[in-house]
């Protein structure tokens, strides 16, 4: 979230309006607890905000100025929106709106435009003792407008965890990974269809959401320390660490 390089944190995309609009989610697959925010912007980490939402509420998911009242509540970093800004961003929606003028469209369907949506920051983990967690960070798509949230901050859709199965993350054209619950669906493969986790996002990401004309990937790792991340586009900027220390990263297929 602090480098500028990502969709996410310092250097999210801006909406219409130019600002930046973070959303974030955290999950435990011990307990199935989890926290989300929507829309934050004014938390420095809205990563920390979402697991203060976990850790320090009785609830799931905030958003907006209640998310962001909440976040300095607990003592969370807050900021300026413009420390979210950055010149790259600002670039990006002058080219947004200059189609969207030409054109003559909306934002919402500029969203099929692969530039306006990739990006997302994610991480899934399994720790010595077999407890699973994942995380999500996103700035969303940049020219969005109505307070559009995806699928970052959405449990079960962006993020899911279960100690039973796996640990994923999402990345991609969010309104698809919410209509088909994509990150749940790989747990439930595998649980109820006994997929193994590369079968699993393999089926989800290459057929089920390349037919249904939805684009992006996952991160994901099981209770065996296996690693998967499918995805359906030209590249993802991915990588790994194993328990031998093995470390591999790639953009690529």
């Amino acid at each position: 979230e602090n480098s500028p390089l990502f969709n996410s944190g310092k250097g999210a995309v801006l909406t219409n309006a130019g600002r930046a609009e973070l959303d974030a989610s955290f999950m435990d697959g011990a307990t199935l607890n989890a926290g989300a925010v929507g829309g934050v912007t004014t938390v420095k980490s809205p990563i920390q905000a979402a697991r203060a939402v976990l850790e320090k509420s009785d609830h799931v998911m905030l958003t907006g100025e209640g998310a962001n009242t909440f976040a300095a509540a607990q003592g969370l970093e807050v900021v300026e929106n413009t420390y979210f800004h950055t010149e790259r961003r600002r670039k990006s929606l002058e080219n947004a709106k200059a189609k969207e003028k030409k054109n003559k469209t909306s934002s919402i369907e500029l969203s099929e435009d692969d530039d306006y949506k990739y990006g997302t920051v994610g991480a899934a983990a399994l720790d010595k003792n077999g407890n699973l967690a994942a995380g999500t960070s996103t700035g969303g798509m940049t020219n969005k407008r109505y307070g559009r949230i995806g699928d970052s901050p959405i449990i079960g859709a962006g993020t899911y965890a279960n100690n039973n199965t796996c640990a994923v993350s999402c990345t991609g054209h969010g309104e698809y990974f919410i209509r088909y619950a994509v990150a749940y669906d790989l747990s439930a493969m595998m649980e109820y269809k006994g997929s193994s986790l590369a079968e699993a996002g393999d089926e989800i990401i290459n057929q089920k959401l390349k037919k249904a004309g939805g684009s992006g990937g996952l991160i994901s790792i099981d209770k065996y320390g296996n690693v998967s991340m499918p995805f359906n586009t030209a590249g993802m900027y991915r990588g790994y660490v194993l328990e031998n220390g093995e470390v591999q990263t790639f953009i690529y297929k």
